[in-house]
């Protein structure tokens, strides 16, 4: 689960993290109250949307007088926001963040990831802030310092200093750094979050350390833990059919490709999108009924996944084991004919109650294709689909 900026700075504020001071506004009115509050001088007006690249798209305006905090406001609120980040169509903005300008006098990076291969959570810093960390790694891979952080004894101080030591820190702002670092570390093993960046972390004039932006993700499977972090999701940031589906248990990821996929098993259902582009087809969803999915489940999955308008073929690919095949072919019957399927379908079955899944299919007078295995069902899809087209 993903969330805002100002969300993310109130979260890290509570473990002791310096970040401006600001507020959230969803009108004109609410920001220049926020505004006024704040005092300025200078104020910075950021939209809220759940992807980077804000400011190059015209996201994050700086502002020298209430006046132009309320033309900024008006500019950004409800505007179509494009980012590298966003795709072509964009998103809208309909909240903004409010700030107190900084005096920056240089631009770092830090960031937190859980590192599986090492089991431990690394930290990553490096003197190129503002940069997307992506290409400094392309680039200058020398310029990224990590430490590995063993969850079991947590961060000791002498790894934040080498990390304040490495971006070049003096003095106090190495004792600022220190405590910053161990802060944010704190806060992202506490809150179960798989992503932090802080970019850019700034040095002010006056030596303070502070998160100028923040981003976080989180382990959706710990969010039972975290019930103040899961209020902060915000719906009009998510994919609509990726909520229809968490709402019933599926794990849903659309995609860019024209053939949709529904498998159980989350290592099937991405062999399943391997050999589909193995065949020249392009996967348009990753979809995991799970294990014990029901009729209603599978009905409603193959709705899901025929709600995509690029969707030109669908492949069932069920291996049977607590999912019995014959389930999975009723689902697939009853869905097809309540959305009226009008686009090439490959099922293939094996394991459990296999032979009753397949006459159920055969029996239904849909025009459904049968595959004997995996890579005839990705052949057979990928031929379905460009055929079709």
């Amino acid at each position: 689960m993903n969330i805002h900026e100002y969300q993310a700075k109130g979260l890290l504020a509570k473990y002791g993290v310096a970040v401006p001071r600001g507020g959230v506004a969803f009108t004109p009115d609410e920001a220049m109250n926020v505004a006024r509050d704040l005092g300025g001088p200078i104020w910075v007006v950021k939209a809220q949307i759940h992807a980077g690249g804000r400011g190059k798209g015209g996201g994050v305006k700086v502002s020298k007088s209430l006046d132009e905090v309320d033309a900024n406001s008006r500019a950004i609120l409800g505007m179509n926001l494009v980012t590298h980040q966003t795709g072509a169509g964009g998103k809208q903005v309909k909240r903004i963040y409010i700030e107190d300008g900084c005096d920056i006098a240089r631009e770092l990076y830090l960031g937190a990831v859980v590192d599986r291969s090492s089991q431990t959570v690394t930290l990553m810093a490096s003197t190129e802030g503002g940069m997307e960390i992506e290409v400094v790694a392309a680039k200058s891979p020398e310029k990224i310092l990590m430490v590995s952080v063993d969850p079991a004894v947590g961060i000791m101080p002498y790894m934040a200093r080498r990390l304040a030591f490495g971006l070049g820190l003096e003095g106090k702002q190495v004792s600022s750094a220190v405590k910053f670092i161990t802060a944010v570390y704190n806060a992202f093993v506490d809150l179960d979050a798989s992503l932090l960046e802080i970019n850019p972390l700034v040095v002010t004039g006056a030596g303070d350390v502070l998160a100028l932006d923040a981003k976080m993700n989180f382990d959706d499977n710990a969010l039972f833990r975290h019930k103040d972090v899961e209020d902060l999701r915000d719906p009009d940031e998510e994919d609509a059919a990726e909520l229809e589906a968490a709402r019933h248990d599926l794990n849903y990821i659309k995609l860019d490709g024209s053939i949709g996929c529904m498998v159980n098993g989350a290592g099937l259902a991405m062999a399943t999108m391997d050999i589909i582009k193995l065949y020249g087809g392009e996967p348009a969803n990753f979809l995991d009924v799970g294990g014990g999915a029901t009729k209603e489940r599978v009905t409603t999955a193959f709705k899901i996944i025929l709600s995509d308008p690029n969707v030109q073929g669908i492949l069932v690919n069920i291996f049977g084991g607590i999912m019995r095949c014959d389930v999975i072919a009723e689902g697939v019957v009853a869905a097809a004919k309540e959305v009226e399927l009008n686009v090439p379908l490959v099922v293939r079955l094996e394991g459990t109650n296999v032979d009753l899944g397949k006459q159920i299919l055969a029996d239904s007078g849909l025009p459904i294709v049968s595959a004997d295995d995996l890579g005839d069902a990705a052949g057979k899809i990928v031929k379905e689909v460009k055929g079709a087209a």
